[in-house]
């Protein structure tokens, strides 16, 4: 691992991060030192994925869509927005600086619309009937003065906070093996539903992939739980017949759990769900959002906020920066860290982390990887094009191991670092 901080004072300085930079030498620590160290030996880890029904999932939904509101009049815009989801109601609240086109009309259909789409049209939440509060209102100056560029200062970030990014070689996204699939099965599920296939399925559904590993890779699945939301019609065993060909063609070849590990709709019947069942709040599904438990997690939620919040920017930047390490061959799992201190362009600290199985020096890559981007918020955003509403489609099954999409979606997936790292490295 290698690890970057500046003591003292904390200033602009016009020299690039990496010569600003203070770090151990290398004979200071052991390698490998890592927050994960890559596990000997037989083991099971487990993560869970939530569908875009699920209450949390609803209002992260609902806030990325008025993120893409406001980036679609002015991709500039600042937006920080929080949704509560409970029976038949929806309330906002936040902080916006946007033009004044932007009307609480127009943000009741923005919020109706997501709902409609994810599919709720039952008695306890219908897109049609339900009540909205809205509470947005006009940003801090307070917080402005600090984030914006000025004179010779640039652009700070929008808050303090640390960011962590991963990817390792379990699956072909660069992802980690248990969240993937538990992502995947209630994609799946979901996309039965829309099609019209499984109508009896409703838009409320969780899943939980516990994989069995030897000496750090995954081999099979030693028990798959799923929990989704149906018609009254349907019974236990109905269901169970409905999702078990979803969990089987997902998991690959020959890693079926056993039947008796299989767990579908456990509590017998699932009929009230989403909002009408619990209450939602953006922001509460950050492992789901991210690794799955397998990686860090600095802390921060991404829905409801604009890319000059480095919560969510600087998240997608370390998750690309280490997905390039490890496309690129210089590692097989590959964990970055980054800091920053509100109002401040500059990153406090870059860590780097390859947990006993990088190719090359850990402080090198770290300098390397400076050297490649500029990672303050201005130049993260300028880097990954990240001024365009392309955020409400991040809401539900994951911000990573998505393809990136034509119109710039999914940005922080492109693998186009990998060329040049791998020559930065060459004998």
């Amino acid at each position: 691992m290698a690890g970057r901080a500046r003591p003292g004072k904390i200033e602009e300085d016009a020299r690039p991060f990496a010569a600003r930079s203070w770090r151990r030498r290398a004979s200071s620590h052991h390698r490998g030192e890592g927050i994960i160290k890559v596990r000997k030996g037989r083991y099971l880890f487990t993560s869970e994925s939530v569908a875009e029904g699920h209450p949390d999932k609803v209002c992260d939904r609902i806030s990325d869509a008025v993120v893409d509101a406001y980036l679609t009049a002015d991709p500039h815009a600042r937006v920080a927005v929080e949704t509560l989801a409970t029976t038949n109601r929806i309330v906002l609240a936040g902080e916006v600086r946007a033009p004044k086109g932007v009307t609480t009309d127009a943000i009741e259909e923005v919020a109706r619309q997501a709902v409609k789409e994810i599919g709720y049209e039952q008695n306890g939440f219908h897109w049609r009937t339900l009540e909205l509060e809205n509470y947005i209102h006009e940003q801090s100056a307070d917080i402005a003065r600090g984030v914006d560029a000025a004179g010779n200062k640039d652009e700070g970030a929008g808050d303090q906070g640390i960011m962590f990014g991963y990817a390792c070689d379990e699956t072909e996204p660069l992802m980690p093996a248990p969240i993937y699939f538990a992502h995947s099965i209630l994609r799946s599920l979901a996309d039965a539903r829309h099609s019209g296939t499984e109508p009896g399925l409703g838009p409320d559904a969780k899943s939980q992939v516990t994989l069995e590993y030897m000496d750090g890779k995954p081999t099979r699945a030693a028990s798959v739980v799923v929990s989704t939301q149906h018609s009254d019609d349907l019974d236990q065993d109905a269901v169970r017949e409905i999702v078990r060909p979803h969990v089987e063609n997902v998991l690959p070849t020959g890693w079926m759990c056993p039947e008796a590990e299989l767990y579908i709709n456990p509590t017998g019947r699932f009929v009230i769900g989403g909002p009408d069942g619990d209450a939602g709040l953006t922001g509460r599904k950050i492992i789901v959002d991210t690794y799955g438990g397998a990686a860090p997690h600095g802390g921060g939620a991404f829905s409801g906020k604009d890319p000059t919040k480095v919560d969510r920017s600087a998240a997608y930047a370390t998750r690309y920066m280490a997905k390039n390490v490890v496309a690129a061959s210089l590692a097989t799992r590959c964990t970055i860290q980054l800091s920053y201190a509100i109002g401040v362009a500059k990153p406090l600290s870059l860590y780097v982390d390859t947990h006993e199985t990088g190719e090359v020096d850990e402080a090198r890559l770290g300098d390397v990887l400076c050297e490649m981007i500029d990672l303050s918020p201005r130049g993260i955003r300028e880097h990954l094009s990240l001024n365009r509403p392309i955020y409400a489609r991040t809401a539900a099954y994951g911000h990573f191991g998505r393809p990136p999409e034509p119109d710039g979606g999914f940005s922080w997936e492109r693998l186009d670092l990998v060329d040049a790292l791998r020559s930065a490295f060459a004998a």
